[in-house]
């Protein structure tokens, strides 16, 4: 629980808001994605510029306190919030200056992609972001950033021209390819372990305003075929095509035929980047594919194909998730995925298949502290649920699928999209080489682990 003697303390030099337990917005303002998590911090300082970020570390350092940072509250394993400790709340900083003459934005570490998206699309520009709206910017871009324009773009990460960042010892300084550099490298994918980032400076790209995008809808006994199919087609395919097949329970919307609601579906989630002319032909074997039970593929506004699968993430429910790379999908392995992604304990439940490749792929290995550039599939797990008598039930069922796959991994992940899983996980995420270059970056920026409420990457 709270410590009440810190939490009656005042922040010198703090101009924001403290959020204290007993407060009437206290629970709300703890509040993460994922109910599963649901922590005390002894305060919150939301706050509304740098100098409260630089105040409220300097209070929780002096203190003792255990840290957290609040950007979006949308990762599964709630780091966002911490018992007893002091949760500083970006929340309060969310301004988003967009250039479009250099094709740039300058994003602050409160925002979400959903309001990142709608700035930049009223310049008809776009970056790689998180494919649930509501997702926070600093948590996906630290994390190195997957998203619907990957293969176009890249992650987020390769987006990334400059950081202002708050460190350890309460200096704001600058890291660029110039500025900072190895500090720059080691934010580009080593997650919040540096610093609390408090504005990110991103490259912009032509983008919409409308898209050719969508959904087609198969039945869940078809999802096999589907997955041998895109593992044929996508190798070849143009950097214009995103492309995620997802495992679902058709939900009771009027877009579904009355017949198939209930049932678990195969959803191919499809964007094309390009021209219509050229959308609209790469997609026709797509189409021709097997007739779908629904096809919703349209030309669509960018920040709708955006908040395609918002309805599906719902805030407030019960989250377990994990995910792996793939250097490859044999039949043998996508036999295994399909027997257990299509039959869900839960109706939330998700099993979501990106295929990998593009550009991506072409970044210099070496450019980022990001892990594995090269694997052709990421699948996310995702288990949710509403009641909290069935977490066993749904945490093992996705465990077991999950394991189930291990024979055909990479041996990397993408951190963004799994929950404590230990320091053997997190390490071997990045692989050793570049696992000590960030544990070097740790020694140099926060040598006695204060960012440790995370995927840590502890300084020894």
């Amino acid at each position: 629980m709270a410590d009440t003697s810190v939490s009656d303390l005042h922040i010198p030099g703090f101009g924001g808001h403290l959020i204290r337990p007993g407060d009437p917005d206290y629970d709300d303002a703890r509040r993460v994605f994922n109910a599963m998590i649901d922590r005390s911090p002894a305060m919150l300082a939301r706050c509304v510029n740098v100098g409260d970020v630089v105040a409220a570390l300097a209070f929780g350092r002096d203190h003792g306190l255990t840290i957290s940072v609040y950007g979006g509250g949308h990762s599964v394993t709630g780091s966002a919030v911490v018992d007893g400790g002091l949760c500083i709340d970006l929340r309060g900083i969310r301004d988003i200056v967009v250039d479009p003459v250099s094709k740039t934005a300058r994003v602050s570490a409160g925002c979400t992609w959903g309001e990142v998206d709608a700035a930049t699309q009223a310049h008809g520009l776009a970056v790689t972001g998180g494919r649930v709206s509501s997702t926070g910017v600093g948590g996906l871009a630290l994390g190195s950033g997957s998203g619907w324009l990957e293969r176009k773009f890249g992650y987020t990460c390769d987006n990334l021209l400059r950081a202002e960042v708050v460190t350890a010892d309460g200096r704001s300084v600058i890291a660029s390819a110039t500025e900072n550099p190895g500090l720059f490298w080691g934010l580009r994918g080593g997650g919040g372990n540096f610093g609390i980032v408090t504005s990110f400076e991103l490259q912009l790209h032509d983008v919409g305003p409308t898209v050719l995008a969508g959904m087609l809808l198969y039945p869940a006994a078809m999802g096999g075929d589907l997955i041998r199919f895109y593992r044929e087609f996508m190798p070849t395919a143009s950097d214009d095509l995103a492309c995620g097949i997802a495992f679902i329970t058709a939900p009771p919307a009027p877009f579904v035929p009355e017949p198939v609601r209930g049932h678990p579906l195969a959803a191919v989630i499809l964007a094309h980047f390009g021209e219509a002319d050229a959308a609209e032909e790469a997609l026709r074997p797509l189409r021709a594919f097997g007739p779908p039970a629904v096809d919703l593929i349209d030309r669509l506004p960018y920040v709708a194909l955006q908040q395609m699968v918002n309805e599906g993430n719902p805030p407030g429910v019960q989250n377990y998730w994990t995910a792996d790379f793939y250097s490859e999908l044999p039949d043998e392995a996508i036999d295994t995925l399909v027997d257990r992604a299509s039959k869900p304990v839960s109706p939330l439940a998700q099993v979501l298949v990106v295929a990998g490749g593009g550009a991506i792929s072409r970044v210099d290995d070496a450019a980022t502290a990001f892990g594995d550039r090269h694997a052709a599939w990421n699948i996310h797990y995702l288990s949710m649920w509403a009641d909290p008598a069935d977490t066993e039930l749904n945490i093992e069922h996705t465990r077991a699928m999950s394991q189930s796959m291990k024979p055909w991994t990479t041996g990397h992940v993408y951190l963004n999209y799994i929950g404590n899983e230990g320091a053997d996980r997190v390490r071997s995420s990045f692989g050793a080489a570049k696992y000590e270059r960030l544990q070097a970056i740790k020694r140099e920026w926060d040598p006695t682990n204060l960012f440790h409420h995370n995927q840590n990457i502890p300084p020894d």
